[in-house]
């Protein structure tokens, strides 16, 4: 399922997660930190792979097309628990 949210409401997001989140999506998902890391924007190709986001510019940041939303999915419910 693909969506489409703005850059900075996806950063947003990554500042909401607990210290340590990143490692936890990581490991329910059988995937490597880096890569989630990507997802949230940065670009750590060493150990990370893309992840399926597509970056277009515009206002607040620009848009963010996300192929796969399991690991946003992911990152609310751990926001969510965290509450």
């Amino acid at each position: 399922m693909t969506k489409t949210i703005s850059f900075n409401e996806l950063r947003r997001i990554k500042d909401a997660l607990p210290h340590g989140s990143m490692q936890k999506i990581a490991d329910a998902l059988g995937i490597e930190p880096d890569t989630v890391r990507n997802y949230f924007g940065a670009q750590k190709f060493e150990n990370g792979q893309g992840c399926g986001i597509h970056i277009e510019p515009g206002p607040d940041g620009g848009l963010v097309t996300l192929d796969d939303t399991t690991i946003l999915e992911k990152a609310q419910e751990i926001i969510e628990a965290n509450k």
